[in-house]
């Protein structure tokens, strides 16, 4: 279905909040090794890189389209959501936001990198890079967990998006490796400039975006709950 300016814009930011923290960053910098290899030659640097993006994008759409597609496609849940989404999302928002503003911690990882993972991958030469994409995809921590599943998901599920927003997060998540492979084919001195940069830019960016989320997490919880608007 057609999926309005803003989710589709927020999406993509939660996939770009997402591959900039720590946790996620880790597997595209050994991503971002794994594209480097070829550095010589940049148009095969270019399309690994797309590569990778493309195995992230095609697994956060399976994950979007296999959670949000099973809740509305069962009538009495997707009535129940259709009430209670509104009322919920508000909460949501506020515990995410207080999340991302550290402000709670819970320890959660499925990460599956291995040096083993990276050896096969690079045996698989510029092809091995969308299935590295999608096993990396599936490298949830805490904070990747709480943009996924505590905001995406609620997201998708109040637009009727089973899709598209699960495609633009993927896409979002896999944006910055597909800038660095341009930056590779370009010359090496940018990338290596730019992840030096990302430290800050993470933090301000994941504060800025808990605030946003506190804030209209306050107003949904007011609107919905309580009725005062």
């Amino acid at each position: 279905m057609d999926v309005s300016v803003l989710p589709a814009a927020t999406a993509v930011w939660l996939g770009i909040l997402t591959s900039i923290s720590p946790c996620p960053m880790a597997t595209n910098l050994v991503a971002i090794s794994f594209i480097s290899r070829d550095v010589k030659s940049p148009l095969r640097v270019l399309w690994t890189g797309l590569l990778y993006t493309l195995g992230r994008t095609l697994t956060y759409a399976a994950l979007g389209t296999m959670f949000v597609g099973s809740l509305l496609s069962i009538p009495v849940v997707s009535l129940s959501l259709q009430y209670w989404m509104n009322r919920l999302l508000g909460p949501i928002l506020i515990l995410v936001g207080m999340f991302l503003l550290d402000l709670l911690r819970f320890n959660f990882s499925t990460s599956p990198m291995s040096s083993s993972l990276h050896d096969r991958a690079q045996s698989w030469g510029m092809w091995g890079a969308g299935p590295l994409g999608m096993i990396f995809a599936l490298s949830f921590c805490p904070v990747s967990a709480a943009l996924f599943f505590g905001s995406l998901i609620p997201l998708s599920l109040k637009a009727g998006s089973q899709v598209t927003l699960p495609v633009l997060y993927g896409l979002g998540t896999g944006l910055p490796v597909a800038v660095f492979s341009i930056g590779l084919a370009a010359g090496a001195h940018a990338v290596s400039a730019a992840i030096n940069g990302l430290g800050g830019i993470e933090k301000w960016a994941r504060r800025m975006t808990g605030g946003i989320f506190i804030a209209v997490g306050i107003y949904y919880t007011c609107d919905h709950i309580f009725e005062l608007f």
